[in-house]
Order: C-alpha cells, then sequence, then structure tokens
C-alpha cells in the first residue's frame, strides 16, 4: 500500500506542478559507462536496451526540467559516461569508488540542498550498484522508483553454479520491491 502511495505522490508532482517547479524529483543514472558495453572490460548482457531506455527516461526529465544526477563508477578503460546518456554541462556528475552511490561522495548533500524527495533510478549493474543506491536512499526516506529495463547486468557464477544474467536481473528486482515502486520504461513514461 506504501509503494502504491509513493508511486502516487511521484506521479502527482511530476503532473502538476508544471515544468518550472518539478524539483522534489530528481533521476539519478548509475555507471551507464563504457565497459559495460559490447568490447568492454566487463560487458553485461544486453547493456545497449537498458541504455536506449534510459535515454528516453532522461529525455523526459530533461524536457520537464527535472534534476539529473549522473554517477560514475572510477574505472578505466572505458570509464567514460555512454553516449546515450552523455551529461551536459549543467548536470551533476559523481565519481565514486564505491558500489553504493552515496558512500564517500556528495551526493546525499547534493540531493538535500535541492530539496529531493523523490528518485528515479536506472543503470548498471542491477545486482550492484543499483541495488545498492535503491536500498541506501530507501534508508535515507527518499521514495524511489527503478525502471526495470533501464538496468542490466551480467551472468555470475556461484561455486559451480551459473546463474543467468535475467535471473539475478529478476531476483535483484523482486528483492528491490521492499524498497522501490519497480516499473517499465513504457508505463514511467506513460504514467
Amino acid at each position: 500500500m506504501r509503494i502504491l502511495f509513493i508511486i502516487f505522490t511521484i506521479l502527482i508532482s511530476m503532473t502538476t506542478k508544471g515544468q518550472e517547479n518539478t524539483s522534489d524529483t530528481a533521476l539519478l543514472l548509475i555507471d551507464i559507462q563504457y565497459f559495460y558495453y559490447p568490447g568492454g572490460k566487463t560487458e553485461l548482457v544486453n547493456p545497449e536496451q537498458a541504455g536506449k531506455n534510459a535515454k528516453k527516461v532522461l529525455e523526459y526529465f530533461r524536457k520537464n526540467k527535472m534534476l539529473v544526477v549522473h554517477i560514475r563508477h572510477n574505472s578505466e578503460p572505458g570509464g567514460e559516461i555512454h553516449e546515450d546518456v552523455e551529461p551536459l554541462p549543467n548536470e551533476k556528475v559523481i565519481s565514486k569508488d564505491e558500489v553504493n552511490s552515496f558512500k564517500n561522495t556528495d551526493l546525499l548533500e547534493f540531493l538535500n540542498k535541492n530539496k529531493i524527495k523523490y528518485l528515479v533510478i536506472c543503470g548498471m549493474q542491477t545486482h550492484m550498484c543499483v541495488e545498492a543506491a535503491t536500498r541506501a536512499a530507501s534508508d535515507l526516506d527518499f521514495d524511489c522508483i527503478v525502471i526495470q529495463d533501464a538496468c542490466a547486468t551480467k551472468n555470475l557464477k556461484f561455486g559451480d553454479k551459473e546463474i543467468k544474467a535475467e535471473d539475478v536481473h529478476y531476483s535483484t528486482l523482486s528483492t528491490l520491491k521492499s524498497y522501490a515502486k519497480v516499473i517499465d520504461t513504457k508505463t514511467f513514461l506513460k504514467e
């Protein structure tokens, strides 16, 4: 019930305030970087489609003059933010060394300074940095939406067990439902 109230509140705030006054909602684009794409040092499964969907969400935020925060993991080669979601000069870019985007960065300070209450989250990898940021944001009393098809991850191995990326992705999203509303790009843009 709480999640329905959160999504309703976010959507009402985004549709009733007009373009000049939607500053209580921010988009976090987490680690959408070249090293996760084909040919990169840590290739994910289907990062191209996730990046294209993140771009659609980014375009929505830009069109509505809403706050955008790009988060990049300090790792080379391929550490540049992917061209699909390349930051504009006026958009905040945070570089991090941790899985959790809030740890040892000014993300919380920046969001508080801008009076942000609601976060829309896209990024890579679903089971690592996206999950860590979503859980931390929830613990810090932000209401969150995770755009499920604007995230990507990879195949994992535990002992002699191989876990397909799709299973990693959906099991992570399943647990994140306790911390965020999890929806797809089409639903987000329609609502």
